[in-house]
């Protein structure tokens, strides 16, 4: 049983290679084993279980199409977004959906953290899951896209300040 679960799960993560080779992106059989011995030991690590095709082709297709991913960095970084995201299930209770907490985490890869997955994990999605513990559910509106302003401590790169006084110093 547990074999063919495994060949089933391998068989998903080489379709999500249709959708990901768009970007560049291929998984070797090599590398949908490595993947999935390391989403079984995140979820040993966080105490979970998993059904049916589990979250990783989720992951691929949502993360495929980054910036911030490319073919010398594919494998490690789906192994290290299973861990994240494994985590923050856990940190958030269960009160997001998959999807919720994948747009989330997608959304802060790419406009907060620019590729950063240490700041994924330390900063936006540590503020995020404080939040959803102290009883926060606006993300349900918008499926987890565009809530991490709301918790946001960090003042962000505001161009249009800049402009301005790159302005007042260059012309007075």
């Amino acid at each position: 049983m547990v074999l063919l679960q495994q060949q089933n799960q391998l068989g998903k993560l080489a379709e999500t290679n249709q959708a990901a080779g768009r970007y560049g992106l291929v998984l070797s059989e090599e590398d949908a084993k490595l993947i999935l011995e390391e989403k079984n030991n995140a979820l040993r690590e966080q105490k979970r279980v998993e059904f049916g095709e589990g979250i990783t082709p989720k992951i691929i297709y949502e993360f495929c199409d980054s910036d911030f991913i490319d073919q010398n960095n594919y494998v490690e970084t789906i192994v290290r977004l299973q861990e994240i995201f494994y985590l923050f299930k856990n940190e958030m209770e269960d009160e997001i959906t998959d999807d919720e907490l994948l747009h989330l985490m997608k959304e802060q890869y790419e406009q907060i953290c620019f590729g950063d997955l240490d700041y994924l994990e330390g900063t936006c999605l540590n503020i995020f899951s404080q939040a959803i513990r102290a009883g926060y559910q606006g993300y349900q509106r918008s499926e987890g896209r565009r809530e991490y302003d709301r918790f946001d401590e960090v003042q962000r790169w505001d161009y249009d300040l800049y402009f301005e006084t790159l302005k007042e110093l260059c012309w007075g």
